[in-house]
């Protein structure tokens, strides 16, 4: 004889395990993700994007503008790299934190020894800020050539390089744990 597989209350059959666990896992990884942007929201205009903005980003950016190029002249104004012949205003948005949040959310949400956890954040931090002045950087020269190209980049190009390499650092981690079972 024959056993029906059991049924739900609505008359189907209940989602395997493994498929009940990655959608618990993916609704956490959306939760995480929106409570680190809401905790973003919530801090625009204080000291906390002052720093992570005009400080680490700006600052650091125009530095290594100086560094390529000497002769632009560029200096730091707040959440601008003001030069002449044209700038860059760093807009809430554009400082890279969603893509360091996609990756905070993942890194909480998987299973990992917690060991891995603390250093893929720690390096995920410092590697997705890295990717974030390449772009300003490149955002930077791109407008004072022209806006087309500036567009391309802003809009499509950099966005999704950031997020495809912010991926790639996820899967290095999950390879790294797979390595170390």
């Amino acid at each position: 004889m024959d056993a029906a597989p059991p049924h739900t209350p609505t008359g189907g059959t209940p989602a395997p395990r493994s498929l009940r666990g990655m959608l618990l896992r993916a609704l956490a990884f959306v939760l995480v993700f929106m409570a680190l942007q809401a905790g973003w929201e919530a801090a625009r205009g204080s000291w906390v994007e002052r720093l992570w903005v005009h400080q680490l980003t700006v600052h650091s950016a125009t530095l290594v503008i100086n560094l390529l190029t000497p002769e632009v002249q560029a200096v730091p104004q707040g959440a601008r790299i003001v030069a002449p012949g044209g700038g860059l205003n760093v807009l809430f948005g554009c400082e890279g934190t969603d893509a360091v949040f996609l990756l905070t959310a993942a890194l909480l949400v998987f299973p990992l020894p917690l060991r891995l956890r603390l250093t893929g954040l720690l390096a995920g931090l410092a590697w997705v800020f890295a990717l974030n002045q390449l772009r300003i950087v490149a955002l930077f020269y791109a407008f004072r050539s022209g806006s087309r190209l500036f567009d391309l980049l802003h809009t499509t190009a950099a966005p999704l390089l950031m997020v495809v390499l912010t991926g790639l650092f996820f899967q290095l981690c999950l390879q790294r744990a797979a390595a170390s079972r």
